[in-house]
């Protein structure tokens, strides 16, 4: 071969290369991969400006069509049928070139998120050998974001879509995991789990920036000190979260707090704005948020009170954001491991509300939540939501109990159910003017509803 054909070759194989690296599409849109259901859900990517991109999805006839804009960046809709278990396929071109996405699950999606409580794996608690002999399940599929702080918005992020599996799980998310067999195990639908956590962070930096900037109650937190870089405010919004606003989802699960310990007051404002601004980023109106409340923990002392007022918090956010709710873990915690190794539980009460809420099964889904008190004589007599099944002590007599009159001196109370509510009282308190339960940073409570749920730590003398 002379060397001007060789040449011509060189040429024609170069530009091909360069042309096929036009069509691109962010990792989530890959292999593997589950749309929410019966929706309207986006298809995006890059390819060279101005090109016309077609979808062809294998569940329909509809071709659908889209342009490049000036950047390259293209995004279109196309519409998902009922859930199903059948694997499906999208074809992507840009005329040039072709795409193809296999082994596509239509099902539920939900975006798994937090701190260390979400983020550590499935190795890292008792009982992984048994989950991962069991978790050969191809109709769960696994997402696992890589570590990212930004101080701009990204559009893609590193990651890849996994079929569950003895090997695939080791690395995921043990509470997101647990949930999402849950719901498999209850609604046989395909469920897709997206994890995106870092160990240690806090809301700040989940949370965009100028969303903390406009709030005068939060803007102090953009001049702490002690920002550091990849955890500092808007963060891990903009490196972990950003890339996923177009991906249609059903929800999200939350579990975190405790690296905004201590500043219990700005965190009933900053989790709230957090929760609001992902569904104003994401345009799905106000989608399920399910969280977590802290574990009783050994933080500074044992009597302190830095969880409970983060417990508090988080129990006013489930109060007054729409769609929320809330699991409790007074029981299921280790005050002296800050990651408890009961991760099963959680992830199945998680799954209660999602059931419950989303998907029509009538099952309980939460513990007591102080409703109100009417004091008679002594003795306070408290009231509760979520009493299905009656109020009862799980183990003994109730404890973790406290009482206060006027002067807001706090003596350990006896209390005891009566139906559908629960008397306290001590003999150092003659006129009770307020009650706390489980308040302080280690107490483990034993008050639960006739379901198995374990009442929310409260304070009726808050603000709240």
């Amino acid at each position: 071969m002379n060397a001007k054909k060789l040449f011509f070759i060189s040429v024609v194989l170069f530009l091909s290369v360069s042309v096929s690296a036009n069509l691109r599409l962010p990792s989530v849109i890959s292999d593997n991969m589950v749309l929410q259901q019966e929706s309207e859900v986006a298809v995006w990517g890059w390819s060279s400006p101005g090109s016309k991109v077609t979808i062809k999805p294998s569940w329909s006839e509809t071709l659908t069509d889209t342009k490049a804009d000036e950047n390259g960046k293209w995004t279109t809709t196309i519409e998902t049928p009922e859930a199903t278990k059948l694997q499906q396929s999208l074809v992507i071109s840009d005329g040039r070139e072709a795409i193809t996405v296999q082994n596509v699950l239509i099902g539920e999606v939900w975006i798994c998120s937090g701190q260390s409580n979400m983020d550590w794996s499935i190795m890292q608690f008792p009982g992984a050998e048994e989950a991962i002999a069991s978790a050969d399940l191809p109709n769960i599929r696994l997402f696992k974001v890589a570590r990212n702080a930004s101080e701009e918005p990204v559009d893609d992020c590193e990651g890849q879509w996994k079929i569950s599996s003895g090997d695939n799980i080791r690395d995921f998310s043990a509470v997101a995991y647990y949930f999402g067999r849950e719901l498999y195990d209850k609604l046989d639908i395909p469920i897709g789990l997206i994890h995106t956590a870092w160990s240690g962070s806090p809301a700040e930096a989940w949370t965009p920036t100028d969303v903390i900037k406009t709030n005068s109650s939060l803007a102090p937190i953009m001049d702490r000190s002690d920002n550091r870089e990849h955890w500092a405010p808007g963060s891990l919004y903009n490196g972990m979260i950003h890339p996923f606003l177009l991906y249609r989802i059903k929800g999200s699960i939350w579990y975190q707090g405790e690296s905004n310990l201590g500043r219990a007051e700005e965190y009933a404002e900053l989790f709230p704005a957090m929760i609001e601004s992902w569904r104003q980023a994401w345009q799905q109106g106000d989608f399920p948020f399910y969280f977590v409340q802290l574990a009783p923990y050994n933080y500074e002392s044992p009597d302190g009170v830095g969880c409970p007022e983060i417990q508090e918090a988080q129990l006013y956010t489930m109060k007054t954001v729409s769609n929320t709710g809330m699991v409790v873990t007074t029981d299921i915690g280790d005050i002296n491991d800050i990651p408890p190794a009961n991760k099963v539980d959680v992830g199945k009460r998680l799954s209660l509300w999602a059931l419950a809420r989303n998907y029509g099964h009538n099952v309980p889904y939460s513990g007591p939540v102080y409703r109100d008190m009417v004091v008679e004589g002594a003795k306070s007599r408290l009231f509760f939501y979520y009493d299905e099944g009656g109020l009862i002590s799980k183990d003994g007599k109730l404890r973790e109990f406290t009482i206060a009159g006027d002067d807001m001196v706090f003596y350990p109370a006896t209390a005891t159910t009566e139906g559908r509510s629960v008397v306290v009282s001590s003999d150092e308190v003659a006129e009770p003017v307020a009650v706390r339960y489980c308040w302080r940073n280690i107490a483990e409570g034993n008050f639960f509803n006739g379901a198995a749920l374990p009442a929310s730590p409260f304070r009726t003398d808050s603000s709240d």
